[in-house]
């Protein structure tokens, strides 16, 4: 066990050195947070008395945000509005160390923000400003020169999808044989919708439920969800599929290999808001920094463990990765 813990160390150390390209739907996530303590004469709703609000970044922001605080050197592309949320956005993302200068605008759509309204520790609503039309050509393809640019620079390539548009064939091909002539590993983190188009990736990361969609398969035993995560390696041909189960943990499928499951760490869970975009950052960095599949995903999983703690939309530093492995 000394031993692994010293191997995991030893990625986590590599870190800075890799250089990360994460491509994918950015976001903001509002949070109004209050207590409630009477239901409304005008309607059976909780009045919710407004102790604070707070602005994060969401989607493909916060994996390149986890990547940073990680110590991984970011490069992020993606779309925004012309409107004050994306002005928001980016003094977030470069609060975090991010830069946003490849964050191409198009002042045809808006800026995806959820705004979500928390009292005490309950989650009593969501509200989405957003478009998930695909992208305009002309905005597509400014996209696509800016990936050309970017790829040659990364060590691994990181696709977020959250279907607000940035994800679409017209793109994702394109990329893909850029990243497979250069050797590039991929990691994604896909929408049911769009798991066809990653065949051929390296590893994408879907939840249980997502798995069991993918795969047309009805998960209610381990064995059910045995044969999902088979069928999508194979349907797939990629090298791994990493299902995330909340408080079950993971389970990792890999061609011709045995699945590993991979038991959840986390000594509390507080909020599991954005803890498939700390996994992607954590398996990503792990991958690029000479890691095995089975060792990047217990760091991930680690990683994981550390963040559904936090309040919020939240990532995790380094130095707290060290500590959770020692």
């Amino acid at each position: 066990m000394a031993r692994t813990v010293s191997a995991l160390c030893k990625y986590v150390d590599r870190f800075p050195k890799v250089r990360v390209l994460v491509l994918g739907d950015v976001m903001v996530d509002e949070y109004v947070w209050g207590t409630v303590s009477r239901i409304s004469p005008e309607a059976p709703v909780p009045v919710v008395a407004v102790q604070g609000e707070t602005v994060k970044v969401g989607g493909a922001g916060n994996v390149a945000c986890n990547i940073a605080g990680l110590g991984g050197q970011v490069r992020l592309l993606g779309v925004v509005g012309n409107d004050p949320p994306a002005e928001r956005l980016v003094r977030e993302l470069e609060r975090a160390g991010v830069k946003g200068d490849d964050l191409l605008v198009d002042g045809s759509r808006p800026t995806t923000v959820k705004s979500r309204v928390v009292a005490g520790s309950q989650h009593v609503v969501r509200f989405d400003r957003e478009s998930d039309e695909p992208l305009a050509a002309e905005t597509r393809r400014r996209l696509l020169l800016r990936i050309r640019e970017a790829l040659p620079h990364a060590d691994v390539l990181l696709i977020s999808d959250y279907a607000k548009g940035v994800v679409s064939r017209a793109l994702v091909a394109p990329t893909l044989a850029l990243a497979k002539r250069q050797g590039t590993p991929v990691a994604v983190d896909p929408k049911v919708q769009h798991l066809g188009l990653f065949r051929g990736v390296t590893v994408v990361t879907p939840n249980h439920h997502e798995a069991a969609a993918g795969a047309r398969i009805l998960v209610r035993t381990e064995a059910d969800l045995l044969r999902a995560g088979q069928v999508l390696v194979r349907r797939l041909e990629v090298d791994a599929v990493l299902i995330t189960r909340g408080e079950h943990g993971m389970s990792l499928f890999q061609s011709a290999k045995p699945a590993v499951h991979i038991p959840a760490c986390a000594r509390e869970v507080y909020d599991v808001t954005g803890a498939g975009d700390t996994v992607m950052s954590a398996l990503a960095l792990a991958l690029a920094a000479g890691a095995s599949m089975v060792e990047a995903a217990t760091l991930a999983n680690v990683a994981a463990g550390i963040v559904v703690g936090k309040r919020g939309t939240a990532t995790v530093e380094r130095a707290e990765l060290l500590s959770a492995l020692v």
